[in-house]
């Protein structure tokens, strides 16, 4: 079969395999060989466009790229062995291995137990395989009296005014549901250790991106992804990402809301008092 690759599509697909290799550790990346038999497009398409064109690309460094990519396919939870992949993959471009069970934790108030289970069973998987031992601590509870307290201190941080509402808007229909974000989701979870906040709405707004079901919800933590010190750039190329993994429709989708909050936030800057 001859090369119908052109001279640009060259240059992509060897800055690809350039960032494919650091991801995976090797000089020939396994999706090479794994689809010469049946699909070699498809291999030469990921390494050109989602190594090569997505993964070059500024405002996210690799390990926040791995990161997010993680969390999305746990949060997808259809696409097990990508996840290991990638698991591995953030190992080896410097991610912690707290930073991945972390994230598997922060996971469950977002896209279920379920979900965080089943990614930290798969990263312990990826754990054995390459011998590495996991020393695990428990991180203490937030003492009972003080879990709502925390957890709202953190939720107007983080959330401010947009994370208020959604509360606000439960008081008159399942105000327990609206203690429950406080106490679990901020003050249990946002509160711990292993993830600064950034990292934390880096991957909520890509997992929310991906699930493609809580348009309300990722407008919420556009905000707060902001809120903690994200940049705009960030935040775009995080959505641009999560097309490589979830699809264009996904992406597209919460580009929209992107643009919404971005507009929003614009106004409210120029007419402080009225807004």
């Amino acid at each position: 079969m001859p090369n119908t690759e052109t001279p640009m599509d060259n240059s992509n697909y060897q800055a690809g395999l350039d960032q494919l290799r650091r991801i995976e550790a090797t000089d020939r990346p396994s999706i090479i060989d794994s689809l010469s038999d049946i699909a070699p497009d498809l291999a030469r398409l990921a390494i050109s466009f989602v190594y090569g064109q997505i993964y070059t690309r500024p405002h996210l460094n690799l390990r926040d790229r791995q990161l997010v990519t993680v969390a999305m396919l746990a949060a997808l939870g259809n696409a097990r062995p990508q996840l290991k992949f990638h698991i591995a993959g953030a190992l080896n471009v410097g991610c912690s291995a707290t930073e991945i069970i972390e994230l598997m934790l922060h996971l469950a108030v977002y896209a279920g137990f379920p979900a965080g289970l089943n990614g930290v069973f798969a990263a312990k998987e990826v754990f054995e395989d390459r011998g590495l031992v996991f020393a695990t601590q428990a991180v203490p509870p937030p003492v009972e009296a003080e879990r709502f307290r925390k957890g709202w201190d953190a939720l107007m941080h983080i959330d401010g005014h947009a994370g208020e509402q959604v509360i606000a808007s439960l008081a008159d229909v399942a105000p327990d549901l609206g203690r429950f974000i406080i106490e679990f989701g901020f003050g249990d979870i946002y509160t711990r250790p292993g993830l600064d906040l950034l990292q934390r709405e880096l991957i909520t707004v890509a997992a929310l991106t991906a699930l493609g079901t809580a348009a309300p919800q990722l407008k919420v933590h556009v905000h707060g992804l902001l809120n903690v010190g994200g940049t705009r750039e960030q935040l775009i190329e995080t959505v641009i990402h999560v097309a490589a993994y979830a699809g264009f429709p996904a992406a597209i989708n919460a580009m929209l809301t992107v643009k919404e909050v971005l507009a929003q936030r614009e106004t409210e800057q120029l007419d402080p008092v009225t807004s």
